[in-house]
């Protein structure tokens, strides 16, 4: 399990949302945010718009660094086509994002440590880099021993998300394959994203 197993939830009460959508979020009690004034609500200005969405798509990622946002901001700008779709579709090339959506592990951040145990390869190779960028038409598979973890195969039966078209997956074999990269309305997100706005915050 990740260490950010308890801690992760934090994120839903800062934030406001279930971002994963999960039934054990504590927010499905309890919509505040966290501390003493946590009920108290202000009409946020633009910038805290474009900061909310910006927090929202980095928790849902697993807490990406600001560093790595930025990149992927600037990545998504040099490709040609829209920028929130640009960043959007980088998001869900990363390892553990990939990993996530084909139900190999319940959360990002459990799919985040599958990767760095060593527990994934991709086209026959182990890779422990949860950022790695995922290629169309690449084949993941979990390791022998992987295959094996009572984690693992719980976050298969999971019936709280399905595995999304643009990926494929057999369970029995643990291995799938990245078809394309997503746009915006193919990802299955349990709360509404805002990529333009994100993209809105890092022009500013």
């Amino acid at each position: 399990m990740s260490k950010r197993e308890n801690s992760k939830y934090k994120i839903n009460r800062r934030l406001g949302v279930n971002l994963w959508g999960r039934p054990k979020s504590p927010i499905n009690k309890r919509e505040t945010r966290p501390g003493q004034h946590g009920a108290k609500r202000t009409k946020p200005t633009d910038f805290g718009k474009q900061l909310m969405a910006k927090q929202r798509i980095k928790g849902y990622y697993g807490n990406v660094s600001e560093r790595q946002m930025r990149r992927y901001y600037q990545e998504a700008i040099r490709r040609k086509g829209d920028t929130g779709e640009n960043l959007i579709g980088l998001l869900e090339r990363r390892l553990d994002a990939v990993i996530y959506r084909m139900k190999f592990a319940a959360t990002v951040f459990a799919a985040r440590q599958l990767v760095s145990h060593r527990h994934v390869k991709v086209n026959g190779r182990r890779v422990n880099i949860a950022s790695y960028q995922v290629r169309d038409n690449d084949t993941i598979e979990l390791t022998a021993s992987a295959k094996q973890l009572t984690v693992v195969l719980e976050a298969t039966q999971l019936a709280e998300r399905d595995v999304p078209g643009y990926v494929e997956v057999d369970h029995k074999d643990m291995k799938g394959k990245f078809l394309r990269t997503p746009s915006l309305s193919d990802v299955p997100y349990p709360v509404q994203m805002e990529p333009s706005m994100v993209v809105e915050f890092y022009s500013r």
